[in-house]
C-alpha cells in the first residue's frame, strides 16, 4: 500500500476505535506509520480524511451485508428486505463505533457545506446501487430512495435508543400495512 491507503485504513481503525469526534491527527500518523504533512498532502485535513475513510466503511459494511444475502428471490422481496434489515441491525451493533461515526459525521455536516455536498454524493450514490435491491426486474431509483431512508432512519433510532428501536420483523410488517393502506394507482 501506499502512503494515501495507509492514512485511509489507519483513519478507519482510529474510526473504529475512537470515533469521529475522539480521532486526532496524531492517532491517525501514529497508527499509519506516516507524518502530519502526508495528511494534508493527499487529504488536506483530517475532517477530509476522516470522512472519506467514514463513507468508505460505511458503504463497505453495507455491501458486505448486500454480498452475504441469498440470491434475489423475486418470489419472496419481504424475506430478502427483513434479512437485509436484520444484518444491518446487527452490524449496527457489532459495528457500532463504525455506525457511530456515521452518526458524528452527520452532524458535522450541519456546519460543513463541504461535508454536506460529499454525503449528499454519497447518499445519492447509495440510492442508485439500493434501486436494484429487488433485482433488474424491480428496478426502480424510488425503491432505493425508500430504502436509503429506511437505513438511515433505523440507524438513528438505533444509535439513540436501541433498546426500544424497531426490529426487521417491525419494519417488513409496517411496510404490509402501509401497502394496503396507499391507493393501487400511485394517487394521493
Amino acid at each position: 500500500m501506499g502512503t494515501r491507503e495507509d492514512l485511509l485504513a489507519a483513519a478507519k481503525q482510529c474510526l473504529a476505535e475512537r470515533g469521529y469526534a475522539r480521532t486526532t491527527v496524531r492517532d491517525i500518523v501514529a497508527a499509519s506509520g506516516t507524518n502530519l504533512a502526508a495528511i494534508n498532502y493527499h487529504f488536506g485535513t483530517r475532517d477530509k480524511l476522516l470522512n472519506q475513510a467514514m463513507m468508505e466503511s460505511s458503504a463497505d459494511a453495507v455491501q458486505q451485508i448486500l454480498d452475504s444475502l441469498p440470491a434475489r428471490d423475486a418470489a419472496d422481496p419481504a424475506a430478502r428486505l427483513q434479512d437485509f434489515l436484520q444484518q444491518l441491525i446487527t452490524s449496527f451493533t457489532e459495528d457500532h463505533a463504525l455506525w457511530t461515526a456515521n452518526g458524528e459525521s452527520l452532524a458535522q455536516a450541519l456546519h460543513s457545506p463541504e461535508l454536506r455536498a460529499e454525503l449528499g454524493s454519497a447518499q445519492e450514490r447509495a440510492r442508485t446501487e439500493l434501486s436494484g435491491f429487488f433485482g433488474p426486474a424491480a428496478q426502480d431509483a424510488r425503491l432505493g430512495a425508500l430504502l436509503q431512508t429506511m437505513i438511515g432512519g433505523l440507524l438513528i433510532q438505533h444509535l439513540v435508543d436501541p433498546e426500544h428501536a424497531p426490529t426487521a420483523t417491525d419494519i417488513t410488517a409496517g411496510l404490509r400495512t402501509l401497502a394496503t393502506l396507499l391507493p393501487a394507482d400511485g394517487g394521493t
